[in-house]
């Protein structure tokens, strides 16, 4: 160890400008997973926060609240599955509104629920649950509690957010956005009314899914699947599998995985050239030090407590610069410290560079102590 930082403090702007480079290297593998899960949380937020434990969606609607329709038929298939303790309408459309404080128009998506207990968001970062049909629960991203939200109908309206359907947001709830859209939770009726202002010519509103509960004793996957069975149209899945399989967040996961496998290979590629190069430069030093007598896995040891400080330094570097960053938000996304992923980026980083740290040692192991007396100092 005291050859080791010896030999760092000699060198100081070289093994800083290595510390440095990893401390980027690390903020920017952060960034990007905060920008994954930010965006992935922007999309599915709102399904990963209701509180239905089994969704059940139309074929037809290819696992989106947006384009599953439930007809009466389908409900009635699953709600008499047996296992089923309880079932609700859940409802979801986009609408064009304008926001208390705003001269301009925006979407929004409305989700409403006929039970509090399949549908609701939960938990509340603020405020509560609506008690009446004007009143809402909003994505905290967007929203703040006393926002009055008014939904326009077609061709929109002059003026601000006044007159008939008029929603108040009462409540908060954090990272429970759908489709990267500010997201409001409301009830049945109020979804309903919001159908109508936006479409003055519709029919009937059927349910978009069916929230299911179980009985106790049966699991929701054992209750999805008894629904499944129950109606072909019928495509019932968990909470979870209703976040997880909702198109387009497999495709975010892969694109982002290239990106994470190339940043993975840049951080032990570097170090191991640099602890080879720096190897190779210091030769000679090597070859005199085995010549008196160092053993070799003294200057192994000294070689793998470099690599170990370097790149160490550079994590918390580099975790440092992404602390703050990981608050912001970026456009439309909310980004969030995770410490899982802080966790598993450190040791697995920390791994890769002693691991291409194993060439550099080689080439001290290979030292011959002769070879002081040839004058060339090679390895």
């Amino acid at each position: 160890m005291f050859l080791a930082l010896k030999e760092m403090r000699r060198a100081k702007v070289r093994f800083g400008l290595l510390i440095s480079a990893i401390a980027l290297l690390v903020l920017l593998i952060l960034a990007q997973q905060a920008i994954q899960n930010g965006l992935i949380t922007s999309f599915i937020g709102a399904i990963e926060r209701q509180s239905a434990p089994v969704l059940v969606y139309s074929v037809d609607g290819q696992k989106t609240l947006q384009g599953s329709l439930i007809p009466p038929d389908l409900q009635k298939a699953v709600e008499g599955v047996d296992g089923v303790s309880s079932s609700g309408k859940i409802g979801q459309g986009t609408f064009t509104v304008r926001v208390s404080g705003s001269r301009e128009d925006s979407d929004a998506a409305i989700i409403g629920y006929e039970r509090a207990d399949l549908g609701a968001p939960q938990p509340l970062s603020g405020g509560r649950l609506p008690n009446s049909l004007d009143e809402a629960v909003g994505s905290a991203a967007d929203f703040s509690v006393g926002d009055r939200v008014r939904v326009l109908p077609p061709g929109g309206v002059e003026g601000g957010p006044e007159g008939p359907e008029v929603i108040e947001v009462v409540g908060l709830a954090e990272k429970a956005q759908l489709q990267v859209t500010p997201t409001l939770f409301t009830k049945w009726e109020t979804y309903v009314a919001a159908v109508r202002t936006a479409n003055p010519d519709a029919g009937a509103v059927l349910p978009s899914v069916i929230g299911l509960a179980p009985v106790e004793g049966v699991t929701p996957e054992e209750l999805a699947s008894r629904a499944n069975r129950a109606n072909p149209q019928a495509d019932a899945l968990t909470r979870a599998e209703a976040a997880e399989l909702t198109p387009g967040v497999a495709e975010v996961r892969s694109s982002f995985q290239v990106i994470f496998l190339l940043f993975g290979m840049v951080v032990p590629l570097v170090t191991g050239l640099f602890f080879l190069i720096v190897t190779l430069q210091k030769s000679s030093s090597l070859v005199l030090l085995r010549a008196v007598g160092a053993p070799a896995g003294r200057l192994v040891r000294s070689l793998m407590f470099q690599v170990v400080v370097v790149v160490g330094l550079g994590l918390v570097i580099g975790v440092a610069l992404y602390t703050p960053l990981s608050q912001a938000r970026a456009g439309s996304v909310d980004l969030s410290f995770d410490p899982q992923a802080v966790l598993v980026w450190s040791a697995l980083l920390l791994s890769l560079g002693v691991l291409s740290a194993l060439v550099a040692a080689r080439r001290v192991l290979a030292i011959d102590p002769i070879e002081a007396t040839k004058g060339d100092g090679g390895i």
